[in-house]
């Protein structure tokens, strides 16, 4: 708009002495026809000149005005790039007029801001999202909803992103919002997700598009399997002794004439099934309080070595009529470790039961105990071994590899879960290793007493801590 006000000035001056100079032939044409004209003649010369003075003058102040509240402005703002900043120049001498812009301005500030602030969530979010127009088109899609659908950039559209799922229509979500289902379960490599379709409408209650929430209920589904599996194998568990108890009652009920050892074999066995009951009652209810945090015992320091070697004390008798091996070797100046000496007990006499039942006769069962960081426990056995695709279920809860042989060692199939989650809660760690036909191996590490009280134990068997060992001093 360049040199428009000078324009705009010239032509208001001229367009107004054009005019002037009509009303003035005009009036001269119509004041000759007079007598008496010759003597007004050059008093309507004057009054038009200087009413022609007169009117350019106005036009001049017209023109600048004009330019300087409107023209002016209005360049500036079409030539500005942000929308603040051609508000910035719509600024006048009007106090309303100035409060709207102002207002019109905040505003849009907050609006932008909003926008932001949606946007960002929107990424950053753990669920999918994904809304559509009318036409199926993607109007806005977050980061997570391309990983957990697995898209393409080249899928853009509804059909594109849901076709291979059945079941799965836009028009019926939308339009029969009442009679489709809005709710849709998928699965994918990346695991089961909840679809959640959601029609957004006008003010006029039309819909306007279409909005997809993609949930992950991955670990809900497994863990609500788990749960399932947990009820069906209690529920196996305890159905197999309750049928046992059962049969003989029953059986001997119904022979009372059968002789007193007869008798006797099977009230015996309906006592060992009772208490393999009570067995799996009694684990059952310690995973429980170790899942609600309601066990609450209390951490001493004692030491590993000594009770170590107390644990395998225990199977002397087991252990001679297996006609097998079971040694304890403990490595001088083991730091005492802190825990719950109850629940480390517990453990060491689980591991050290499963080496004994699944170790053939003449076999050989080692006890480590020692210090590595950490003070560790080490059972180490030549038995039968566990496959290596049961390794990572082992300390699942009533997981067996050999479910017949361990249920009638006595086994309840709860006995890793319950060592794993205490170790766990004494801030230490279980592992498992073990091959087929050569054995397996167990270490618990378990953490040692810390600050000034190990410093004095160290000191009162004259050694000093260097690194993760220690040296004479």
């Amino acid at each position: 708009m360049k040199n428009y006000h000078y324009k705009m000035i010239l032509s208001s001056f001229i367009i107004g002495e054009l005019v002037l100079l009509l009303d003035g032939i005009l009036i001269q044409i119509g004041c000759s026809k007079f007598e008496g004209y010759s003597e007004v003649k050059n008093i309507i010369t004057i009054i038009i000149i200087a009413t022609m003075c007169g009117l350019g003058v106005i036009s001049i102040i017209f023109g600048i005005l004009t330019y300087k509240k409107w023209v002016k402005p209005m360049s500036r703002m079409l030539k500005s790039g942000s929308p603040y900043d051609k508000l910035e120049y719509l600024q006048t001498d009007n106090k309303d007029f100035d409060n709207a812009l102002n207002e019109l301005k905040e505003n849009l500030r907050i609006a932008d801001n909003q926008k932001i602030q949606t946007d960002t969530m929107l990424k950053y979010m753990t669920d999918g999202v994904i809304a559509f127009d009318t036409d199926g088109n993607v109007i806005y899609i977050n980061p997570e909803a391309i990983k957990l659908l697995e898209l393409k950039d080249s899928q853009r559209t509804f059909n594109e992103i849901f076709k291979k799922y059945k079941d799965i229509n836009m028009e019926k979500i939308i339009y029969l919002e009442n009679l489709a289902s809005s709710e849709k379960k998928i699965e994918n490599n990346q695991g089961t997700m909840n679809l959640f379709f959601v029609p957004f409408k006008d003010d006029e209650n039309i819909p306007t598009g279409l909005m997809v929430v993609i949930q992950d209920i991955t670990e809900h589904v497994k863990l609500d399997n788990m749960r399932k599996d947990f009820v069906a194998n209690v529920s196996h568990e305890l159905k197999t002794p309750l049928t046992s108890i059962k049969g003989f009652a029953e059986t001997l009920i119904d022979n009372e004439d059968a002789d007193v050892k007869q008798k006797r074999h099977w009230i015996e066995v309906i006592y060992d099934n009772s208490v393999r009951m009570e067995k799996i009652v009694q684990d059952l209810l310690t995973l429980s309080k170790y899942d609600k945090k309601e066990e609450e015992s209390e951490a001493t320091n004692f030491d590993l070595g000594t009770l170590a070697k107390k644990c395998c004390e225990k199977f002397e008798i087991e252990v001679k009529r297996k006609k097998q091996k079971l040694e304890c070797y403990v490595t001088a100046n083991v730091p005492p470790v802190h825990a719950d000496y109850d629940g480390i007990e517990r453990v060491i006499i689980n591991i050290i039961s499963n080496s004994v039942k699944y170790t053939k006769e003449g076999g050989t069962i080692s006890v480590y105990v020692g210090y590595l960081t950490d003070a560790y426990v080490k059972i180490k056995d030549n038995g039968i071994g566990i496959p290596k695709e049961d390794l990572d279920k082992i300390f699942e809860r009533f997981y067996r590899v050999d479910k017949a042989r361990s249920r009638q060692m006595g086994g309840t199939g709860l006995g890793l879960s319950i060592a794993k989650e205490i170790i766990e809660k004494n801030n230490g760690n279980i592992d498992i290793k073990s091959e087929i036909g050569k054995g397996t191996e167990v270490v618990l590490r378990i953490p040692i007493m810390k600050g000034q009280e190990t410093n004095k134990w160290l000191k009162k068997i004259g050694l000093k801590k260097f690194g993760n060992g220690f040296i004479v001093y």
